[in-house]
C-alpha cells in the first residue's frame, strides 16, 4: 500500500492506494476516526453497485457499522439539482446528524455529487472518497465538489476536503477499456503539465498499463496524484497556481457541453482539448515546437482521441468557452505549456487564435 499525505492550513489527510483497500474498510475507516455509532450512508451508482456495494456494505455491517446507501444513474446527468436534492431527502430520512459520514463509491461524477451533498448537509459532515475509476484519482483529491446546471458544468460547486481517499486498484480491474483509457488522459495530463520523466514513463510502460497490471497502475496513480497534491498543497482554494491543472479543460469542458455530455467522456474530451492547448502553446512558445505532435502520439497510445469525430460548430464551442471561470471581461484565459513538463496560466489569449485551434481539432 502506497501513502501520500495532502497538507493543507485547516485539514489534512492522506491518500491510500493499493490493491485489497476496499476489503480492509471497516479497519481503515476507524484508523481515520470514524466510530461504530457514527451513521455511515454510501453514495454509488448502478454500474458501481453491481460490482461493489453489497461487499462494501456487508463488510461494513458485519463489522458493526450502521450504514444506509442510495444507487444514482451512472453518468454526469446524476450531478443534477434533482438528484442533489433527492439525496439531501434520503439522509434526512436515514437519520443522519452531524457525525454521520458519507461514503463516496465510484467515479468521478459520484465523488463530485457526493461529495457536495456532504459540503452542504446540516453545513458540512465527514466524507471519505474510495474511487473505482482511473479518472477519479484527479477528482478524489484536492476538494473540489459540485453539480451542474443546465448552462454550464460545475457551476454550484465548494471547496470541500474529504476526510480520507482509500483507492482500491483492484477495481480498475472491472472498467471498460473505454473508460480506462479515459482515465490515462487525466494521468498523462499531470506529467505534461509538471513532470516530464513521468512522460517518459508513460511511453515506456503503456502496454504494462493497460493491461491492468496492479504494481504499474499504482505507480502511475501514486505519481499522478503526486502532482495534484503538490499544486493543491500551494493553492487549495484555486486563487493561482492550482488553475494549471485545467490544463485541456478549458475546451474539453466546452466539447463535453456543446455533445450535452452524452458523445465523449470527460477524458476523451480533455484528450482532446490538449491537443489543441498544446498547438495554441506551439504558436505563442517557438521553443515548444513538437509538443502537439508528442501529445497527440501519447494520446494515441493510450487508445485516446486526438480530433472530433464529428466537426462541432465552432461558435457554439466559442460560446462556452465565454462561460468559462477563468474567462474575464478582458478576454480569454487558458492554462498553455511553453515545454513539456511545465505549464502557464496565460492571458488575452487571441480569439482567432482560439479558432484556429477548435479548427486544428475538427470543428466547423
Amino acid at each position: 500500500m502506497r501513502k501520500l499525505e495532502v497538507s493543507l492550513p485547516e485539514q489534512s489527510y492522506s491518500i491510500l492506494i493499493g490493491s485489497g483497500l476496499l476489503a480492509k474498510l471497516p479497519d481503515l475507516l476507524e484508523m481515520h476516526g470514524v466510530q461504530k455509532q457514527d451513521r455511515l450512508f454510501l453514495i454509488t451508482d448502478d454500474q458501481v453497485a453491481i460490482h461493489y456495494l453489497e461487499p462494501v456494505r456487508r463488510s461494513l455491517s458485519e463489522s458493526g457499522f450502521s450504514i444506509n446507501f442510495a444507487v444514482v444513474p451512472h453518468g454526469e446527468q446524476s450531478k443534477s439539482v434533482a438528484t442533489y436534492e433527492s439525496l439531501i431527502g434520503k439522509l434526512i430520512e436515514a437519520g443522519c446528524n452531524r457525525k454521520s459520514v458519507i461514503l463516496a463509491l465510484g467515479g468521478g461524477v459520484i465523488g463530485d455529487l457526493a461529495g457536495f451533498v456532504a459540503a452542504t448537509y446540516m453545513r458540512g459532515i465527514r466524507f471519505f472518497q474510495l474511487p473505482t475509476t482511473l479518472l477519479a484519482h484527479d477528482s478524489s483529491v484536492g476538494g473540489k465538489v459540485a453539480i451542474n446546471h443546465a448552462l454550464g458544468k460545475n457551476i454550484m460547486g465548494a471547496f470541500y476536503q474529504p476526510k480520507g481517499v482509500i483507492y482500491d486498484v483492484d477495481t480498475l480491474q472491472t472498467l471498460s477499456m473505454r473508460e480506462l483509457q479515459s482515465g490515462f488522459a487525466e494521468v498523462i495530463k499531470h506529467g505534461l503539465i509538471w513532470d516530464r520523466s513521468f512522460v517518459d514513463w508513460l511511453f515506456e510502460n503503456k502496454d504494462e498499463l493497460l493491461q491492468r497490471n496492479p504494481l504499474y497502475l499504482t505507480e502511475a496513480i501514486e505519481r499522478a496524484c503526486a502532482v495534484k497534491v503538490a499544486v493543491v498543497s500551494q493553492d487549495e482554494t484555486e486563487q493561482g497556481i492550482r488553475a494549471i491543472l485545467n490544463y485541456g479543460h478549458t475546451i474539453g469542458h466546452a466539447i463535453e457541453g456543446t455533445t450535452s455530455y452524452t458523445t465523449y467522456t470527460h477524458g476523451e474530451a480533455i484528450s482532446i482539448g490538449m491537443v489543441g492547448s498544446a498547438w495554441m502553446s506551439e504558436q505563442l512558445h517557438s521553443s515548444n515546437q513538437g509538443l502537439t505532435e508528442m501529445t497527440g502520439e501519447l494520446l494515441t497510445h493510450f487508445g485516446l482521441p486526438t480530433k472530433l469525430h464529428t466537426p462541432l460548430p465552432e461558435d457554439e464551442l466559442m460560446n462556452y468557452l465565454r462561460r468559462d471561470k477563468k474567462h474575464t471581461s478582458t478576454g480569454f484565459t487558458f492554462v498553455l505549456s511553453p515545454t513539456c513538463g511545465q505549464v502557464r496560466i496565460t492571458e488575452h489569449i487571441p480569439e482567432g487564435l482560439i479558432r484556429q485551434a477548435l479548427r486544428r481539432i475538427g470543428a466547423c
